[in-house]
């Protein structure tokens, strides 16, 4: 018997079991790092899951924006 794994986009929530044209982020809170789909990475404790170049640039933007914010005077 198999078990089929399902992954869920951190932006819209989507779920499926058959990821095409998906993206993973892993992050921490000075490294960030893109990949395209790869099960064994999928897999990893650190890997975010996005169904699309949008959302994953959404992450991204998001990230920037949670580490670069201004030096306060």
């Amino acid at each position: 018997m198999s078990t089929t794994k399902e992954f869920k986009c951190e932006i819209c929530g989507i779920m499926t079991a058959t990821p095409m044209h998906w993206f993973i982020i892993e992050c921490g809170d000075l490294k960030l790092s893109v990949h395209k789909w790869d099960l064994q990475v999928a897999a990893g404790p650190a890997a975010r899951h996005f169904c699309g170049e949008a959302h994953a640039q959404v992450f991204i933007s998001r990230w920037f924006d949670s580490i670069c914010v201004p030096v306060k005077r």
